[in-house]
C-alpha cells in the first residue's frame, strides 16, 4: 500500500495542507481532478485550504483508492492554527497596543499599499506576542532569530513570506532606534529563482476554445492578450477600456504605478458579445450584485478548462502573463517594452523570460545530434547504421 503523507503548511497568512508522496501518475490525476487542490510549481507538491472538511475528503478519497494516508502531522497544528489565527491587537497590554499602532501608522506614512501594510503588521503582531513585556531597548539580536526559528523557519512558510517577515523587522527597527540592532546585521533567506510555467500558443488557443462559458473565455483572453495579473483583471473598471484606440489602462497597479496595454484586435468581437450579454455596470468582470469578480472562480474555471483542453501542466492565471512575455519575446519584440507593457520595475525581472523562450533554444543542437550526424557520414559509404537506430 503506497502511503501519502499530509503536511500542514503555511503560505502568507493563510493554513494549508501539503500532499506529499512518492512519483504517482495515477494519483496525481486524481488530486488534479479534485476541487479546492492546487499544484506548486515551486515547492513540486499539491496542496489544499486547511480545514476539517478538506482533510476528511482527502482521507476519504485517498483510502477509497487503497492508499495509506498518513495524517499525523495535522494533529498538533490545529491548536496552534487555532492559538495564532485568534490573536488581535485586544490581547495585548495598553503599551503593546500603542506600539502596534505606531507601526501600522509608520508603513502608512512611507506609503506602503494596503496589502503590504496588512503583512507587515501581521508579522509583528506575532513579534510582539513572542517578545511578551520584555521593553524594547532591551531586545537583542538573539531575541530576533529566536523569533525567527520558531514562528517562522521552523512552520513551514515559504521563502518569499521569509523575507516579508524580514523586511517587516527592518521597518520595526526604523521605527525604534532604541533598539541596539543594525537592521543591515539582518539576513533574509536567498529568493528562489524558478523558472515560469509557460503554455505553447497552441495551447492558448486550444484553451480558449474549449472554454465554453462566454464570460469565462473573455477572462481568459484579456489576461493573456494583454499580459494582466489577476488582480489587475478584477479592478479593472469598464471606463479603463479605450476600444478606439485599442488600450487597457491599468491604474494603480503592484508598486502603485499606471500603466497602458495593448488590447488585442482578435479579441473585441468576443468582448462585444460578452459585453452586451452580461452587461457589467462597473468592472469589466462583476459578480454578484455588481461585486468584484473572486480570483478563485477563476482559478477554478482555468483548471477546468487545462482539463478539456488535455492540458497535463498545472496552470494558473499568472501562467497566462508568463505565456504573453514568452510568446511577445518570441515574436522579437525587443524585451524593453516587453518590461513595460508588464509594468516591472527592473529589467531584471523580465530577463527570466529568456530563459524560457524557445525561439532562441530551438536553435541549438543537442550534442548527441552532432555525433549522430558524423558518424552517419562516416559510415555512409559502408551503408552501416548506428546501433540504436535499428528496431
Amino acid at each position: 500500500m503506497k502511503k501519502v503523507l499530509l503536511v500542514p503548511i503555511l503560505r502568507g497568512e493563510k493554513e494549508y495542507i501539503a500532499i506529499k508522496y512518492s512519483f504517482d501518475p495515477h494519483l496525481q490525476k486524481l488530486l488534479s481532478s479534485m476541487k479546492e487542490v492546487y499544484w506548486s510549481h515551486k515547492h513540486n507538491y499539491f496542496y489544499t485550504p486547511f480545514s476539517t472538511e478538506q482533510k476528511k475528503l482527502l482521507f476519504n478519497r485517498l483510502r477509497a483508492q487503497d492508499y495509506y494516508v498518513d495524517y499525523s502531522a495535522l494533529e498538533n497544528f490545529t491548536s496552534k492554527i487555532k492559538q495564532e489565527s485568534s490573536l488581535s491587537a485586544t490581547d495585548f497590554n495598553k503599551e503593546q497596543r500603542k506600539t502596534l499602532h505606531k507601526y501600522v501608522a509608520y508603513l502608512k506614512g512611507q506609503r506602503l499599499s494596503e496589502s503590504s501594510v496588512r503583512t507587515y503588521y501581521y508579522f509583528i503582531l506575532k513579534l510582539v506576542a513572542f517578545i511578551g513585556d520584555k521593553p524594547l531597548n532591551e531586545l537583542v539580536m538573539r531575541d530576533l532569530e529566536l523569533f525567527v526559528e520558531q514562528k517562522i523557519a521552523s512552520k513551514n512558510y515559504a521563502i518569499s513570506t521569509h523575507r516579508q517577515c524580514m523586511s517587516a523587522i527592518k521597518h520595526f527597527l526604523e521605527l525604534h532606534p532604541e533598539i541596539q540592532i543594525d537592521s543591515l546585521e539582518l539576513r533574509r533567506p536567498s529568493k528562489s529563482k524558478y523558472l515560469p510555467s509557460v503554455l505553447s500558443k497552441e495551447e492558448v488557443v486550444r484553451l480558449l476554445t474549449v472554454t465554453r462559458n462566454l464570460k469565462h473565455r473573455a477572462i481568459l483572453a484579456i489576461i493573456y492578450s494583454s499580459g494582466l495579473r489577476i488582480g489587475e483583471l478584477i479592478n479593472l473598471r469598464l471606463r479603463d477600456l479605450d476600444v478606439e484606440r485599442r488600450q487597457i489602462f491599468i491604474k494603480n497597479s503592484k508598486g502603485r504605478k499606471d500603466r497602458v496595454v495593448v488590447m488585442a484586435e482578435s479579441i473585441l468581437p468576443l468582448l462585444q458579445n460578452y459585453m452586451v450579454t452580461y452587461t457589467p455596470k462597473e468592472y469589466f468582470t462583476e459578480g454578484r450584485n455588481g461585486e468584484k469578480y473572486h480570483a478563485e472562480s477563476i482559478r477554478a474555471f482555468l483548471k477546468d478548462s487545462c482539463r478539456r483542453a488535455g492540458i497535463i501542466k498545472k496552470v494558473t492565471p499568472h501562467s497566462l502573463r508568463h505565456s504573453y512575455a514568452t510568446h511577445m519575446l518570441e515574436n522579437g519584440i525587443d524585451i524593453r517594452y516587453i518590461q513595460a507593457l508588464l509594468g516591472h520595475s527592473k529589467p531584471e525581472t523580465t530577463m527570466i523570460y529568456t530563459h524560457v523562450s524557445r525561439k532562441d533554444l530551438m536553435q541549438i543542437t543537442s550534442p548527441l545530434d552532432v555525433t549522430v550526424r558524423e558518424l552517419r557520414k562516416a559510415n555512409s559509404q559502408q551503408g552501416k547504421s548506428l546501433p540504436f537506430e535499428g528496431s
